[in-house]
Protein backbone atom coordinates (compact mmCIF):
# COMPACT_ATOMS: atom_id res chain seq x y z
CA UNK A 1 0.00 0.00 0.00
CA UNK A 2 1.08 3.40 -0.94
CA UNK A 3 1.44 6.33 1.55
CA UNK A 4 -2.13 8.06 1.77
CA UNK A 5 -2.37 11.44 0.23
CA UNK A 6 -1.44 14.02 2.42
CA UNK A 7 -4.91 16.50 1.44
CA UNK A 8 -6.72 13.43 3.39
CA UNK A 9 -5.54 14.72 6.56
CA UNK A 10 -7.80 18.06 6.07
CA UNK A 11 -10.85 19.35 4.29
CA UNK A 12 -8.73 21.52 1.89
CA UNK A 13 -9.41 22.90 -2.14
CA UNK A 14 -8.14 19.17 -3.19
CA UNK A 15 -10.86 17.14 -0.90
CA UNK A 16 -13.49 19.57 -1.98
CA UNK A 17 -12.82 19.30 -5.81
CA UNK A 18 -12.98 15.18 -4.97
CA UNK A 19 -16.10 15.71 -3.03
CA UNK A 20 -18.81 15.27 -5.49
CA UNK A 21 -16.69 11.44 -6.16
CA UNK A 22 -16.78 10.95 -2.41
CA UNK A 23 -20.89 11.11 -2.35
CA UNK A 24 -20.99 8.79 -5.97
CA UNK A 25 -18.92 6.14 -3.63
CA UNK A 26 -20.91 6.42 -0.52
CA UNK A 27 -23.92 5.94 -2.47
CA UNK A 28 -22.60 2.84 -4.26
CA UNK A 29 -21.22 1.06 -0.68
CA UNK A 30 -25.01 1.68 0.61
CA UNK A 31 -26.51 0.17 -2.65
CA UNK A 32 -24.27 -2.82 -2.33
CA UNK A 33 -25.18 -2.90 1.57
CA UNK A 34 -28.54 -3.35 1.14
CA UNK A 35 -28.46 -5.62 -2.36
CA UNK A 36 -26.75 -7.91 0.46
CA UNK A 37 -29.15 -7.16 3.02
CA UNK A 38 -31.71 -7.95 0.54
CA UNK A 39 -30.37 -10.95 -0.84
CA UNK A 40 -30.18 -8.95 -4.25
CA UNK A 41 -26.12 -10.90 -3.62
CA UNK A 42 -25.63 -13.57 -1.78
CA UNK A 43 -23.84 -13.99 1.79
CA UNK A 44 -22.64 -17.29 2.98
CA UNK A 45 -23.11 -18.93 6.62
CA UNK A 46 -19.84 -21.30 6.91
CA UNK A 47 -21.50 -23.04 9.62
CA UNK A 48 -19.54 -21.70 12.24
CA UNK A 49 -19.69 -18.42 14.24
CA UNK A 50 -17.38 -15.42 12.49
CA UNK A 51 -16.01 -12.71 14.36
CA UNK A 52 -14.59 -9.77 11.80
CA UNK A 53 -12.01 -7.65 12.80
CA UNK A 54 -11.92 -4.70 10.51
CA UNK A 55 -12.09 -0.59 10.15
CA UNK A 56 -13.65 1.92 7.95
CA UNK A 57 -10.71 3.39 7.39
CA UNK A 58 -7.46 2.54 4.59
CA UNK A 59 -4.86 2.13 6.58
CA UNK A 60 -3.46 0.33 9.56
CA UNK A 61 -4.91 0.86 12.71
CA UNK A 62 -3.73 -1.68 14.99
CA UNK A 63 -5.81 -4.42 13.76
CA UNK A 64 -2.98 -7.57 13.70
CA UNK A 65 -2.40 -7.50 17.24
CA UNK A 66 -6.76 -7.46 17.92
CA UNK A 67 -6.77 -10.43 16.10
CA UNK A 68 -3.57 -12.11 17.95
CA UNK A 69 -5.30 -11.01 21.29
CA UNK A 70 -9.22 -12.17 20.29
CA UNK A 71 -7.42 -15.74 19.25
CA UNK A 72 -5.50 -16.26 22.45
CA UNK A 73 -8.72 -15.10 24.48
CA UNK A 74 -10.99 -17.48 22.04
CA UNK A 75 -9.08 -20.32 23.31
CA UNK A 76 -9.00 -19.43 26.89
CA UNK A 77 -12.91 -19.44 26.37
CA UNK A 78 -12.66 -22.98 25.36
CA UNK A 79 -13.21 -22.04 21.56
CA UNK A 80 -11.02 -23.79 18.70
CA UNK A 81 -10.29 -20.36 16.54
CA UNK A 82 -8.88 -19.98 12.87
CA UNK A 83 -7.78 -17.05 11.30
CA UNK A 84 -9.17 -16.49 7.45
CA UNK A 85 -6.88 -13.08 5.99
CA UNK A 86 -6.45 -11.92 2.34
CA UNK A 87 -3.06 -12.18 2.35
CA UNK A 88 -2.34 -8.60 0.97
CA UNK A 89 0.61 -8.43 -0.88
CA UNK A 90 1.09 -12.12 -1.93
CA UNK A 91 0.88 -13.54 -5.38
CA UNK A 92 -0.84 -16.68 -3.75
CA UNK A 93 -4.12 -17.94 -6.01
CA UNK A 94 -7.22 -19.30 -4.06
CA UNK A 95 -6.94 -20.59 -0.78
CA UNK A 96 -3.70 -20.82 1.07
CA UNK A 97 -2.97 -21.84 4.62
CA UNK A 98 -0.06 -20.05 6.18
CA UNK A 99 2.50 -22.01 8.12
CA UNK A 100 5.25 -19.67 10.65
CA UNK A 101 7.93 -20.49 7.06
CA UNK A 102 5.81 -19.48 4.33
CA UNK A 103 7.15 -17.12 2.11
CA UNK A 104 5.70 -14.02 2.91
CA UNK A 105 6.16 -12.96 -0.87
CA UNK A 106 3.62 -15.84 -1.38
CA UNK A 107 1.20 -15.35 1.11
CA UNK A 108 1.58 -11.43 2.86
CA UNK A 109 3.35 -10.38 5.60
CA UNK A 110 0.68 -10.09 8.46
CA UNK A 111 -0.53 -13.97 7.69
CA UNK A 112 3.22 -14.98 8.31
CA UNK A 113 3.18 -13.13 11.66
CA UNK A 114 -0.44 -14.28 12.71
CA UNK A 115 1.18 -18.15 11.95
CA UNK A 116 4.09 -16.87 14.17
CA UNK A 117 2.20 -15.51 16.95
CA UNK A 118 -1.10 -17.48 17.18
CA UNK A 119 -1.23 -21.16 17.73
CA UNK A 120 -3.82 -21.57 15.41
CA UNK A 121 -5.15 -22.62 11.38
CA UNK A 122 -4.50 -19.50 9.16
CA UNK A 123 -5.42 -19.73 5.74
CA UNK A 124 -5.81 -16.95 2.92
CA UNK A 125 -7.45 -16.00 0.18
CA UNK A 126 -9.35 -13.47 -1.35
CA UNK A 127 -12.35 -14.57 -1.57
CA UNK A 128 -12.84 -15.70 2.51
CA UNK A 129 -15.48 -17.71 1.71
CA UNK A 130 -13.92 -20.46 -0.30
CA UNK A 131 -10.68 -19.81 2.40
CA UNK A 132 -12.73 -20.82 5.37
CA UNK A 133 -14.21 -24.06 3.67
CA UNK A 134 -10.29 -24.90 2.71
CA UNK A 135 -9.61 -24.84 6.23
CA UNK A 136 -12.56 -26.40 7.94
CA UNK A 137 -12.10 -29.39 5.54
CA UNK A 138 -8.36 -29.64 6.68
CA UNK A 139 -9.01 -28.41 10.27
CA UNK A 140 -13.19 -29.71 11.22
CA UNK A 141 -12.55 -28.81 14.57
CA UNK A 142 -12.26 -24.86 14.19
CA UNK A 143 -15.47 -23.77 15.90
CA UNK A 144 -15.09 -19.97 15.58
CA UNK A 145 -13.47 -17.91 12.63
CA UNK A 146 -11.60 -14.58 13.15
CA UNK A 147 -11.04 -12.68 10.18
CA UNK A 148 -8.30 -10.20 9.67
CA UNK A 149 -9.37 -7.06 7.84
CA UNK A 150 -12.99 -8.22 6.02
CA UNK A 151 -15.39 -5.68 7.33
CA UNK A 152 -16.15 -5.16 3.82
CA UNK A 153 -15.97 -8.64 2.44
CA UNK A 154 -20.34 -8.80 3.16
CA UNK A 155 -20.31 -11.97 0.88
CA UNK A 156 -18.73 -14.45 4.43
CA UNK A 157 -21.66 -13.98 7.01
CA UNK A 158 -20.81 -12.60 10.37
CA UNK A 159 -21.93 -13.30 13.98
CA UNK A 160 -19.72 -10.54 15.75
CA UNK A 161 -17.96 -7.22 13.97
CA UNK A 162 -14.95 -5.69 15.33
CA UNK A 163 -14.22 -2.37 14.55
CA UNK A 164 -10.83 -0.66 15.47
CA UNK A 165 -10.82 2.51 15.29
CA UNK A 166 -7.82 5.12 15.36
CA UNK A 167 -8.81 8.58 14.94
CA UNK A 168 -5.46 9.91 13.31
CA UNK A 169 -6.08 7.70 9.92
CA UNK A 170 -9.52 8.66 10.08
CA UNK A 171 -8.11 12.18 8.58
CA UNK A 172 -10.35 14.33 7.17
CA UNK A 173 -13.31 11.90 8.05
CA UNK A 174 -14.73 12.16 4.58
CA UNK A 175 -14.96 9.10 2.04
CA UNK A 176 -12.92 7.48 -0.96
CA UNK A 177 -11.50 9.48 -2.76
CA UNK A 178 -11.55 12.68 -1.22
CA UNK A 179 -10.92 10.95 2.62
CA UNK A 180 -9.70 7.98 3.79
CA UNK A 181 -12.78 6.07 4.71
CA UNK A 182 -14.00 3.35 2.90
CA UNK A 183 -17.60 3.52 4.89
CA UNK A 184 -18.33 6.07 6.59
CA UNK A 185 -18.42 7.02 10.21
CA UNK A 186 -21.96 6.08 11.10
CA UNK A 187 -21.18 2.61 10.32
CA UNK A 188 -19.46 2.06 13.71
CA UNK A 189 -22.98 2.12 15.60
CA UNK A 190 -24.31 -1.01 13.44
CA UNK A 191 -21.02 -2.68 14.99
CA UNK A 192 -21.00 -5.12 18.36
CA UNK A 193 -17.85 -3.34 19.51
CA UNK A 194 -15.43 -0.49 18.52
CA UNK A 195 -12.11 -0.87 20.21
CA UNK A 196 -10.62 3.18 19.78
CA UNK A 197 -6.95 2.82 19.49
CA UNK A 198 -5.93 6.58 21.54
CA UNK A 199 -8.82 9.45 21.53
CA UNK A 200 -11.42 9.50 19.77
CA UNK A 201 -12.98 13.13 18.40
CA UNK A 202 -16.11 14.10 20.02
CA UNK A 203 -17.99 13.81 16.52
CA UNK A 204 -16.77 10.28 15.88
CA UNK A 205 -17.67 9.16 19.22
CA UNK A 206 -20.93 10.31 19.29
CA UNK A 207 -21.68 8.02 15.86
CA UNK A 208 -20.91 5.20 17.73
CA UNK A 209 -23.71 4.38 19.92
CA UNK A 210 -25.59 1.77 20.58
CA UNK A 211 -22.00 0.08 19.81
CA UNK A 212 -19.79 -0.28 23.12
CA UNK A 213 -16.54 1.86 23.07
CA UNK A 214 -13.33 0.12 24.70
CA UNK A 215 -9.72 1.80 24.76
CA UNK A 216 -7.11 0.15 23.46
CA UNK A 217 -2.78 0.33 23.30
CA UNK A 218 -0.49 -1.27 21.83
CA UNK A 219 2.03 -2.15 24.23
CA UNK A 220 5.88 -2.76 23.01
CA UNK A 221 7.46 -5.85 24.88
CA UNK A 222 11.57 -7.06 25.26
CA UNK A 223 13.28 -6.74 21.44
CA UNK A 224 14.51 -9.87 20.39
CA UNK A 225 17.37 -10.74 17.38
CA UNK A 226 15.81 -11.48 14.49
CA UNK A 227 18.26 -14.30 13.53
CA UNK A 228 17.61 -15.63 16.78
CA UNK A 229 14.46 -15.00 18.63
CA UNK A 230 15.19 -16.47 22.22
CA UNK A 231 17.89 -13.89 22.57
CA UNK A 232 16.56 -10.61 24.18
CA UNK A 233 17.17 -7.55 25.52
CA UNK A 234 16.11 -4.86 27.22
CA UNK A 235 15.01 -1.08 25.79
CA UNK A 236 18.03 0.27 28.00
CA UNK A 237 20.76 -2.13 26.59
CA UNK A 238 20.35 -0.14 23.08
CA UNK A 239 21.34 3.31 24.68
CA UNK A 240 24.96 3.20 23.71
CA UNK A 241 24.31 2.03 20.11
CA UNK A 242 23.98 3.74 16.68
CA UNK A 243 20.42 2.48 15.96
CA UNK A 244 18.88 2.64 12.53
CA UNK A 245 14.56 1.94 13.01
CA UNK A 246 12.93 1.56 9.60
CA UNK A 247 9.22 0.33 9.48
CA UNK A 248 6.81 -0.12 6.82
CA UNK A 249 3.78 -0.20 8.68
CA UNK A 250 0.42 1.93 8.16
CA UNK A 251 1.79 4.47 10.60
CA UNK A 252 5.40 4.28 10.93
CA UNK A 253 5.41 7.10 13.21
CA UNK A 254 4.07 5.12 16.28
CA UNK A 255 6.81 2.94 15.53
CA UNK A 256 9.74 5.80 15.96
CA UNK A 257 7.50 7.25 18.96
CA UNK A 258 7.54 4.05 20.97
CA UNK A 259 11.50 4.28 20.21
CA UNK A 260 11.42 7.42 22.14
CA UNK A 261 9.57 6.57 24.94
CA UNK A 262 12.11 3.87 25.74
CA UNK A 263 14.69 7.11 25.55
CA UNK A 264 16.21 6.02 22.30
CA UNK A 265 17.39 8.32 19.84
CA UNK A 266 18.16 6.70 16.25
CA UNK A 267 20.89 8.27 14.09
CA UNK A 268 18.06 7.69 11.25
CA UNK A 269 14.66 6.70 11.29
CA UNK A 270 13.20 5.64 7.86
CA UNK A 271 9.16 5.36 6.84
CA UNK A 272 8.55 3.03 4.01
CA UNK A 273 4.88 2.44 2.46
CA UNK A 274 2.77 -0.10 4.17
CA UNK A 275 3.77 -3.80 3.21
CA UNK A 276 7.11 -2.78 1.18
CA UNK A 277 8.88 -5.37 -0.50
CA UNK A 278 11.79 -4.62 1.22
CA UNK A 279 15.49 -5.35 -0.36
CA UNK A 280 19.19 -5.48 0.76
CA UNK A 281 19.90 -2.44 0.11
CA UNK A 282 17.10 -0.91 1.90
CA UNK A 283 18.08 -2.35 5.29
CA UNK A 284 22.39 -1.87 5.19
CA UNK A 285 23.65 -0.45 8.43
CA UNK A 286 25.14 2.39 7.05
CA UNK A 287 25.85 5.03 9.32
CA UNK A 288 24.64 2.82 12.36
CA UNK A 289 25.58 -0.44 13.97
CA UNK A 290 22.19 -1.55 14.78
CA UNK A 291 18.72 -1.78 13.01
CA UNK A 292 15.55 -1.97 14.76
CA UNK A 293 12.13 -2.99 13.14
CA UNK A 294 8.56 -3.61 13.53
CA UNK A 295 7.64 -6.90 14.02
CA UNK A 296 5.54 -7.49 10.70
CA UNK A 297 8.28 -6.00 8.67
CA UNK A 298 10.75 -8.84 10.07
CA UNK A 299 8.62 -11.47 8.57
CA UNK A 300 10.56 -10.38 5.18
CA UNK A 301 14.05 -9.45 6.19
CA UNK A 302 15.26 -12.77 7.47
CA UNK A 303 17.16 -13.69 4.26
CA UNK A 304 19.35 -10.71 4.11
CA UNK A 305 18.73 -8.73 7.23
CA UNK A 306 22.38 -7.92 8.81
CA UNK A 307 22.85 -9.88 12.32
CA UNK A 308 22.46 -6.76 14.06
CA UNK A 309 19.05 -6.48 13.68
CA UNK A 310 16.53 -6.43 16.81
CA UNK A 311 12.69 -6.66 16.50
CA UNK A 312 9.72 -4.99 18.47
CA UNK A 313 7.30 -6.89 18.93
CA UNK A 314 3.76 -5.38 20.33
CA UNK A 315 0.74 -6.81 22.22
CA UNK A 316 -3.05 -5.28 22.35
CA UNK A 317 -3.69 -4.32 25.38
CA UNK A 318 -7.67 -3.46 25.55
CA UNK A 319 -9.39 -2.72 28.50
CA UNK A 320 -11.13 -5.47 30.94
CA UNK A 321 -14.73 -6.14 29.67
CA UNK A 322 -14.05 -5.87 25.79
CA UNK A 323 -14.18 -9.89 25.81
CA UNK A 324 -17.58 -10.30 27.14
CA UNK A 325 -19.26 -8.19 24.33
CA UNK A 326 -17.59 -10.92 21.67
CA UNK A 327 -18.61 -13.91 23.50
CA UNK A 328 -22.21 -12.82 24.41
CA UNK A 329 -23.03 -12.70 20.68
CA UNK A 330 -20.85 -15.74 20.50
CA UNK A 331 -23.33 -17.53 22.69
CA UNK A 332 -25.40 -15.50 24.78
CA UNK A 333 -25.42 -12.99 28.08
CA UNK A 334 -24.20 -13.79 31.11
CA UNK A 335 -27.00 -15.17 33.68
CA UNK A 336 -27.23 -13.71 37.11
Amino acid sequence: MRSAPRFWKRRGLIAAFLFPLSLLFRGLVALRRVAFRQGWLRSFDVGVPVVVVGNIAVGGSGKTPVVIWLVEALRAAGYHPGVVSRGYGGRAEGSLAVERDTDPALSGDEPVLLAQRCACPIWIGRDRVAAVQAMRAVHPEVDVIVTDDGLQHYRLRRTVEVVVVDAHQMGNRLMLPAGPLREPVSRLAECQLVLAHGDLPPAVRAKCPPAPVFSMRLWPTAFYRLSNPRQRRSPHEFADRRLRALAGIGRPERFFATLHDFGLRPVAEEAYPDHHPFTAEDVALRDADTLVVTEKDAIKLKAFAPSETWVLPVDAEIRAGALDRVLEHLHGPKTA
